[in-house]
């Protein structure tokens, strides 16, 4: 049997047009969740690499980190980090929204235009 690389194969490209699975919600909700995806994994690297580092060192131990309970201002700036982290996994549903909120044309004044071309 075959070991895939996963990794190579991830970054592949498929040939023609970008394939439309579900309707446009649907569409939208998977991309949402991929942007989840892509920040946990983010997140779970970093913060492995920190826990790594600082137990190396004897800095910190896992088991200190694992009892840590934050204050009133760490709880504060985490806040302030929650809601910059959902803005930037819901950026597709808010685009989405504005331009459903852009002045458009109407349809037969688009083609009136047109015409006089």
């Amino acid at each position: 049997m075959e070991d895939l690389d996963w990794i190579a194969l991830s970054g592949k490209r498929a040939k023609g047009r970008r394939p439309e699975y579900h309707d446009f919600a649907t569409d939208r909700l998977i991309s949402i969740v991929m942007a989840l995806v892509g920040e946990v994994s983010v997140l779970r690297s970093r913060l492995d690499t920190a826990e790594r580092l600082l137990d190396a060192k004897g800095v910190l131990s896992r088991a200190e980190i694992e009892a840590y309970e934050p204050d009133r201002q760490a709880g504060y700036e985490r806040g302030v980090e929650t809601k910059a982290y959902i803005a930037r996994v819901m950026r597709g549903v808010q685009q989405a929204m504005e331009a459903m909120e852009a002045e458009d044309k109407p349809v037969d004044e688009v083609i009136a235009a047109l015409k006089e071309m």
